[in-house]
């Protein structure tokens, strides 16, 4: 485990970057010419950086970046 000391105004530089990073992710998901392997490796990026700003952000802002279930993830349970 590690520790992070940082002041508030790095704290909101870090959730700025954090949340236009997973934006550009979210966007990307829409794009229908990224192949699915490429698609879930960002998933995989976007679960490590959501897991980063629920450390960082308040609950409203991270219920903004909430993913729902796909349907491929439903099939498999």
């Amino acid at each position: 485990m590690l520790g992070l000391l940082i002041n508030d105004k790095e704290k909101m530089e870090l959730e700025y970057l954090l949340k236009r990073e997973m934006d550009e992710i979210l966007s990307a998901f829409q794009d229908k010419r990224i192949d699915h392997i490429i698609k879930r490796a960002m998933n995989e990026k976007f679960n490590i950086l959501f897991s980063l700003l629920k450390r960082v952000s308040t609950e409203e802002d991270c219920l903004v970046y909430m993913r729902v279930k796909s349907k491929l993830s439903k099939r498999n349970q």
